[in-house]
């Protein structure tokens, strides 16, 4: 190569951070986006979520069915006839503050019953087993049980001794759309949802940058790009990168649930029990809310994706990478919990403490967006989580630049003497790093 084509090339105009960042992320995201072990990537939280909502909902079915709270009779067919009838009588004004009654069969054979034996044996499904007479009845069960259920139970002997049955007053009833105390209970739920399901998509999706990280390390790409573009580019680039990543797997699973929705919502409604068309609205109200949610989303998944690479620019291995990320896994897990807990206590230090540490500021500021109407606090904690990333990914690339050069030609300059002052006689590419 010619002095004139040397110069030519150092002529060309660098690219600048900016510039260089857009690269990166253009490359990687289209790398990781057709590559096939994305695609398993985004089967494979299909299946254990699909499992684990049939298998909810069979538990919670069959544990309705099971929690069928009735109390056994053995009393005189008369009695328990009388039992029976006062019961129903007094059912719709009481519901369940009443128990279900059954005649107990071992008793009404005609053979002796002890019922206290009859429960220490542990037989029969009865909560308690009402003895005796209606003047006078004896309720038999565990000492939880007899707390609970002795009250009715002579509530309904009463019914069903008096002469003239007692008669309970229709009350009249107005209803009112929610209440304060209503209000902020359904939001301190929406805010705790909002939480869950940011901090499992972001320990979910987050440790894409960190496998992409290892691999380019394992054969020597990055030390390629460390060379021809500033290091935080780079950095910034992947990040943004495996976050455009994200939103496309969010999508899909999106698409999937909202069709899985739309298929058996009837079905949902009845297991859960719960109408999910009232659902408690946050205080900035959904749309706003939901914007709120990416924006945090992105910035949770910013952070936590610069502390794994800035744990990358310290691992030499694959296997250091996963037993040096445990740690900050276990510490956003510690981190999640602190910003849960202070959904109930606003105003105060611990609470300001979560919104001001960067990795549990969105999941703060999250449910601060359900309780609070307040827009302006958001608009200054996305500014200090975006300062807290730029922070990161800077000092992340400073350190992963200061290994690669040990390892690399640079490291060759400095050379260490040993202890009687004269150069190493080994070769410089096999100096230990300082």
């Amino acid at each position: 190569m010619s002095v004139h084509d040397q110069a030519a090339i150092d002529a060309r105009p660098r690219l600048s951070r900016l510039e260089a960042a857009w690269v990166i992320a253009r490359r990687d995201f289209v790398a990781v986006l057709f590559s096939r072990a994305f695609l398993f990537f985004l089967i494979g939280p299909l299946f254990p979520v699909i499992v684990g909502g049939l298998a909810g909902a069979v538990g919670g079915q069959v544990a309705r069915d099971a929690v069928v709270i009735e109390v056994g009779l053995a009393m005189s067919a008369e009695d328990n006839a009388a039992m029976i009838a006062a019961r129903d009588e007094l059912a719709p004004q009481l519901g369940g503050a009443v128990p279900i009654l059954r005649e107990v069969p071992e008793a009404a054979s005609g053979l002796s019953f002890d019922a206290r034996e009859f429960m220490e044996a542990r037989r029969g499904n009865y909560a308690a087993i009402v003895t005796g007479t209606l003047a006078s009845p004896e309720v038999v069960g565990t000492n939880r049980q007899l707390r609970r259920w002795q009250g009715p139970v002579e509530l309904i002997a009463a019914q069903a001794t008096a002469v003239t049955p007692l008669t309970i007053p229709q009350s009249s009833a107005q209803t009112v759309a929610s209440s304060a105390a209503s209000e902020r209970s359904n939001r301190i739920r929406t805010a705790q949802a909002a939480q869950m399901v940011m901090f499992l998509l972001t320990m979910l999706l987050a440790g894409m940058v960190l496998s992409n990280l290892a691999e380019e390390k394992g054969n020597k790409i990055i030390e390629i790009l460390a060379a021809a573009i500033p290091m935080d580019a780079v950095f910034m680039g992947k990040l943004f990168a495996m976050l455009g990543v994200s939103f496309v797997g969010i999508a899909v699973w999106g698409m999937v649930g909202w069709g899985f929705w739309a298929l058996a919502e009837d079905a949902i409604q009845t297991v859960t029990q719960t109408d999910f068309s009232n659902l408690p609205g946050p205080a900035v109200g959904w749309p706003l809310f939901l914007a709120l949610g990416i924006v945090y989303f992105s910035m949770a998944y910013l952070l936590l994706g610069a502390m794994f690479l800035t744990i990358g620019a310290m691992a030499n291995t694959v296997r250091e990478v996963q037993t040096m990320s445990m740690p900050v896994t276990m510490m956003q897990l510690m981190v999640f919990f602190l910003a849960a807990y202070t959904i109930t206590q606003p105003g105060t230090a611990l609470e300001m403490f979560a919104i001001i540490f960067p990795l549990s500021s969105p999941f703060a500021m999250l449910a601060r967006a359900a309780l609070d109407p307040a827009l302006w606090v958001h608009a200054a904690a996305l500014a200090w989580q975006a300062l807290a990333v730029v922070l990161l990914v800077k000092g992340g690339s400073l350190w992963f630049r200061k290994r690669v050069m040990k390892s690399g030609g640079a490291g060759r300059e400095k050379k260490k003497r040993n202890w009687f002052g004269s150069k190493p006689s080994a070769p410089a590419a096999l100096e230990p790093a300082e």
